[in-house]
């Protein structure tokens, strides 16, 4: 039985909420830093850094953007957590989470006040459920370290399949915090489907503990229950595009969200998740898998129609479905083993391998590739058939971004990559408008991603000169995607880089829904403040 009242439990005593907030009312603003982590030192054993050196190590993530704090708290239990969030919340302290800090937005990067990092958040240590095909785990663990976890412990009979690029950097709480998705196409592709618990500190310091399909809004909102006081929570309903979808936080535009739905993928707008349960799957025994090298882009979308309508529009059949585009060849360690002949872009395809013998399900995909009219025969599909041909293939996929930083290194200037997904039928009219776009402005750029999902990262490789109208050409990028029923990010959240691309993709409207809900929990914007929207 689901409802939409949600029972919030204390983490301290209330004697203890009470302490801090006489303490931390009387020492309100950044300022007043020393003498709450003196307090909170001496009478609840949490530690606050202040040291500045130590504290810039942690004011910046993989966006680039600049930031500054004046404190480092690195708590390792989630009582602690709650004490760092009561505390800054009634001190009207700013304070930002910080995970592995591999985001590409800037949500990981703090304007002011206490920076609040998960690195220590490993307990309770991940417990497998093999009879529930699910993992209980803390948020501060490395995500390929949980997907290790779960193989060993299952004996390699289960698997948790999100698998990001970064997955050996990136940790748990940013994935769930942005939606975090990867090679495999669809809407399994990305975490939140896979989240079937959280524990959730919301700003004040008090948790929900949540099951999916437990507390669900009506109306468009939840009732927070606790502390002797109920709080309307409301809940965004601006439309999203069913899509691959990483573009803001869930909406309902019915007025029915389930509370997980919401929280993940809110980028920390909402509250910090210190522990998840995490339903798994049956691991696939093996997997085919093809590298297809052909002339243009032309007969890659012609292949990706193709396979689309053999899988029946769904491309969770599939394990990935890369492109390797415009001037990705010249990018690339080991492009002569892979590419053919004058051949400019490539697809790589994994299928799941569900036979001991691999020949039938082979055969039976080339001829699938065959059928796509692109001249694909047995020289054009690689088959990627042993360990070491599979570790040159990726250690060429991951060089691109490699080569392509390296390249804007050398330029002083930084690259600007595109996050856009469209859908399937507006694909090609998009393609066409941004190849247009940068080839007027002659603007040097890669583009590669994840063509299963009409999902393809543009990166502009400007030099000094052009900055500017790179950063022109992405707009109108963003807006066309927009035009056309598609997303600006697939993958990679909005953090404080991206909000007006959610204004573009969304509107104004939306931008309203997303502070009202946030401004009912966080009425001075102090956590994980200028993710998504600013305070009006």
């Amino acid at each position: 039985m689901s409802g939409s009242r949600v029972l919030l439990q204390p983490v301290l005593e209330t004697s203890e909420y009470r302490a801090l907030d006489v303490f931390a009312s009387a020492h309100r603003g950044r300022e007043a830093l020393p003498e709450i982590a003196a307090f909170l030192a001496e009478h609840f054993g949490v530690e606050f850094t202040l040291d500045p050196d130590i504290v810039a190590g942690f004011a910046q993530d993989s966006s680039n953007l600049p930031g500054s704090a004046q404190a480092l708290c690195r708590p390792s239990s989630e009582r602690e957590c709650a004490v760092a969030l009561r505390a800054c919340r009634r001190a009207g302290i700013p304070i930002t989470i910080s995970g592995g800090r591999t985001n590409l937005t800037g949500s990981a990067t703090p304007s002011e006040g206490l920076v609040l990092s998960t690195a220590k958040m490993l307990t309770p240590e991940p417990a497998l459920d093999a009879g529930a095909r699910s993992v209980a785990a803390p948020v501060g663990i490395p995500l390929e370290d949980l997907r290790e976890f779960v193989l060993r412990r299952s004996g390699r009979v289960l698997v948790f399949p999100v698998d990001p690029t970064s997955r050996k950097e990136a940790w748990l709480g940013g994935a769930l915090a942005c939606n975090a998705s990867g090679f495999t196409p669809g809407e399994t592709g990305a975490i939140r489907a896979w989240v079937e618990g959280v524990r959730f500190l919301l700003p004040d310091g008090l948790l929900v503990e949540a099951r999916r399909g437990e507390w669900v809004s009506e109306n468009g909102a939840f009732t927070l229950a606790g502390a002797g006081a109920e709080t309307r929570w409301p809940v965004p309903s601006y439309p999203r595009p069913r899509i691959k979808n990483a573009g803001g936080p869930w909406s309902a535009p019915d007025g029915r969200a389930d509370f997980i739905d919401l929280v993940v993928g809110s980028e920390g707008i909402f509250g910090l998740v210190t522990a998840c349960r995490l339903r798994l799957m049956p691991r696939v025994p093996d997997h085919l898998d093809f590298f297809i090298s052909l002339p243009g882009e032309a007969e890659a979308i012609r292949l990706l129609m193709h396979v689309s309508e053999k899988l029946g529009n769904d491309p969770g059949a599939l394990s990935a479905f890369e492109y390797f585009g415009v001037n990705c060849r010249h990018a690339m360690l080991h492009e002569d083993r892979f590419f053919r002949g004058a051949d400019q872009v490539g697809v790589y395809i994994q299928a799941p391998l569900r036979e001991p013998d691999p020949g039938p399900a082979a055969e039976q995909w080339l001829e699938i590739f065959s059928g796509a009219g692109c001249g694909i025969d047995a020289d054009k599909a690689l088959m990627l058939d042993t360990d070491a041909l599979r570790a040159l293939f990726f250690e060429a996929r991951h060089s691109l971004p490699a080569k392509a930083l390296e390249i804007v290194k050398k330029r002083g200037t930084h690259t600007i990559m595109t996050d856009t997904v469209v859908p399937l039928g507006r694909f090609k009219e998009f393609l066409d408008f941004t190849h247009g776009r940068l080839a007027a402005e002659k603007l040097e750029y890669v583009a590669f991603g994840h063509l299963g999902d009409c999902h393809l990262h543009f990166t502009i490789l400007p030099d000094k000169d052009s900055v500017q109208r790179a950063v022109d050409v992405y707009d109108g990028i963003v807006a066309k995607s927009a035009d056309l029923g598609g997303v600006y990010s697939g993958e990679h959240g909005t953090g404080k880089r991206k909000r007006r691309d959610f204004l573009r993709c969304y509107g104004q409207a939306a931008v309203e829904q997303v502070r009202s809900s946030k401004a009912a929990l966080d009425p001075e914007f102090l956590l994980n403040r200028g993710n998504v929207v600013t305070p009006a």
